[in-house]
């Protein structure tokens, strides 16, 4: 409630002094401005993220600007029918110099959040905390069309939607591979790297879901877009 009162509050200031806001606030304070990948995640890039969902011109435009920028690497995968129809998804195949173990469908917006994830804290924190660079990101994928958790009375996962990543490890430049399952629950500069992505995943996604939540993510975080501050 406290991020909705706080978002009408700053747009509705934003609307009165939106000249004065255009020549003296930063792009990553300005909500009329377009999507940087290079934005913080605070409230105006969440509201600008989310406003992409129904603008997928203007997202594929800001994807476009990622990939030209050398953030992403994507392609427009068309769009699928079936039982899990996808609308204008993209498959990305890597974050720059971050490869991919497979590339991934994902919507836009996904693609989006992932890049500015990647850039901001994944590769910056690996610099950090172990002094080396990241290179690759093992995922067990995006797009499946299922329920929750394959059962039957279930709602419909966002994996159906193509907008939730499942990330379950990363390979260093000095030959280290870290992963979810065995990282998590040790000690140590590696741990505190694993626990500090998940962590600092929370606010480029509208949930992340690590081991701490249950059993069935023990081995990944589950990163999605559903929701607004769910991490657990």
């Amino acid at each position: 409630m406290r991020y909705w009162v706080s978002l009408i509050v700053i747009l509705a200031a934003a609307y009165f002094c939106g000249p004065w806001i255009s020549r003296h606030v930063p792009s990553e304070y300005n909500p009329f401005t377009p999507l940087a990948i290079t934005d913080p995640p605070n409230l105006i890039t969440r509201y600008k993220l989310r406003k992409l969902d129904n603008n997928p011109d203007e997202c594929l435009a800001a994807l476009k600007r990622a990939q030209t920028e050398g953030a992403i690497q994507f392609s427009n995968a068309g769009s699928m029918g079936g039982k899990c129809p996808l609308t204008n998804p993209v498959r990305v195949r890597g974050f720059g110099d971050v490869a991919l173990s497979s590339s991934y469908l994902a919507s836009c917006r996904l693609a989006l959040s992932s890049a500015m994830f990647v850039g901001q804290v994944a590769k910056p924190l690996a610099s950090q905390e172990l002094g080396t660079r990241l290179v690759k990101i093992d995922h067990l994928g995006s797009y499946a069309c299922r329920n929750v958790y394959n059962k039957p009375d279930a709602r419909l996962s966002e994996h159906a939607t193509a907008e939730a990543l499942d990330i379950a490890g990363f390979e260093l430049a000095d030959g280290r591979h870290l992963t979810v399952l065995k990282q998590w629950p040790q000690t140590g500069a590696q741990a505190q790297y694993i626990h500090s992505l998940f962590a600092e995943s929370c606010p480029y996604f509208g949930n992340s879901i690590g081991p701490d939540y249950n059993a069935a993510h023990a081995n990944h975080f589950h990163l999605g877009m559903r929701w607004f501050g769910f991490c657990r």
